[in-house]
């Protein structure tokens, strides 16, 4: 990542590499903006012994109780994976899992009081080892930044 041009825009037969004006520039902040992020989540989810998929697990299940398929759909697992990340949440008390009412085959996926109160913490945690990075915007910057990074992940 960087200033230097791209390398697939020296090899033939591939795609130029700036394929709308401000492109590169873009891709390359959102590059960067990514890996300080993940830094800061990485660190936070090691301190409370969890991978950062865990940490993902959590933050989803604040908001839902998924099936485990939807779950492992949703973070590109195997279903086996997401069992045995569940099995170790659960021996920890943080998940728990129940019979879907709807569908005897499949199981439900629920955060346990521990987990939430894990998932408030961590959250509070992650709020200010960022706040050095969000403090650089004012407040209509961070709702126009907020709309935009909605709009790019289809989330509005």
């Amino acid at each position: 990542m960087g200033t230097e041009p791209s390398r697939a825009a020296e090899t033939p037969g591939t795609h130029d590499a700036t394929p709308n004006p401000g492109a590169e520039a873009l891709v390359d902040a959102l590059a960067q903006s990514a890996f300080a992020v993940m830094g800061v989540l990485t660190r936070i989810a090691a301190e409370h012994e969890m991978s950062l998929t865990q940490l993902r697990v959590l933050g989803i299940l604040r908001d839902r109780s998924p099936r485990m398929a939807e779950l492992a759909d949703y973070l590109g697992l195997e279903r086996s994976t997401m069992s045995g990340l569940v099995d170790r949440a659960e021996r920890r008390g943080l998940l728990g899992r129940g019979k879907n009412p709807d569908d005897a085959r499949a199981v439900d996926v629920f955060m346990t009081s521990a987990g939430l109160e894990l998932a408030v913490r961590v959250e509070a945690e992650i709020h200010h080892a960022l706040a050095p990075i969000t403090r650089r915007l004012d407040a209509k910057q961070r709702r126009a930044l907020t709309r935009l990074l909605e709009r790019m992940l289809g989330s509005t």
